[in-house]
């Protein structure tokens, strides 16, 4: 069994590679970081029943750059698997989110889980000019675009909420982007 921790570092913790650096010595087999982006005061939103609802927690306000983090962690270790738990890629540029996601795969030497959902704050997706109510049909169209320029030499896609003339996109991640991966992880 595989055992991994799941952390909301932020500017007031312990840094992500020193943390990861402890975490892999006490023999845990993964690391994953969430996103936001930013946390609106109106919070319009309220914090879901389902992660224990009331007041929420001040980490969501404070929280890293997932990808910095996992490039942090990554540099600091040599197995401990890191990865985004999760990604808001609905509210993420496809094509530079392709390019992060291979560039830590490739420089962390094939050790990045790419955890992906569809996001829970409505005032987060508002900030970001992006369609609530749209954005699972929006992230199922960017992770088959995602899967195409880590897979062709020349990718290209045409969907209703993302687009890309044939491009060329390296580098490759070193992990395949199969379907029965964890490339795409669809969360909550």
């Amino acid at each position: 069994m595989k055992v991994g921790v799941y952390v909301f570092a932020t500017d007031l913790d312990m840094d992500p590679g020193p943390l990861a650096a402890e975490i892999e010595q006490r023999g845990f087999d993964s690391m994953f970081f969430p996103e936001h982006s930013h946390i609106p005061v109106s919070r319009a939103t309220a914090y879901p029943e389902s992660y224990g609802g009331g007041v929420l927690p001040d980490f969501y306000k404070r929280t890293y750059d997932p990808f910095i983090s996992c490039s942090f962690a990554a540099a600091a270790t040599t197995t401990l698997q890191i990865g985004t738990g999760i990604c808001l890629l609905a509210l993420r540029d496809t094509v530079h989110t392709a390019k992060m996601v291979a560039s830590v795969d490739r420089l962390s030497g094939g050790r990045f889980v790419f955890g992906v959902g569809f996001g829970w704050n409505k005032d987060e997706f508002e900030t970001h000019g992006v369609d609530f109510a749209t954005r699972h049909r929006k992230v199922r169209e960017q992770v088959q675009l995602l899967r195409r320029m880590w897979a062709d030499d020349v990718a290209e896609f045409e969907g209703e909420y993302v687009s890309l003339q044939p491009s060329w996109c390296w580098p490759k991640p070193v992990q395949p982007p199969t379907h029965r991966s964890t490339w795409a992880a669809a969360g909550h």
